[in-house]
């Protein structure tokens, strides 16, 4: 998978997991939703986000054969 396909994954991810937390656990973790979603947000505007930099550093490719 891309770069672009894993970090997609992960805040997919982070928000499905977020969700099923404040339903059976406490509604604090929907914080935890609103963090996302304002991080994919602010990453539209700076072309700059946290997980792609994690993710590089892991060795993930960012485009297919690359």
């Amino acid at each position: 998978m891309t770069l672009e396909r894993w970090i997609r994954a992960i805040a997919g991810s982070f928000v499905l997991i977020s969700l099923l937390l404040a339903h059976f656990v406490s509604p604090h973790w929907l914080w935890f939703t609103a963090f996302v979603g304002a991080n994919l947000l602010q990453s539209a505007f700076t072309r700059w986000c946290l997980m792609e930099d994690i993710l590089r550093r892991l060795g993930v490719a960012s485009q297919s054969g690359a």
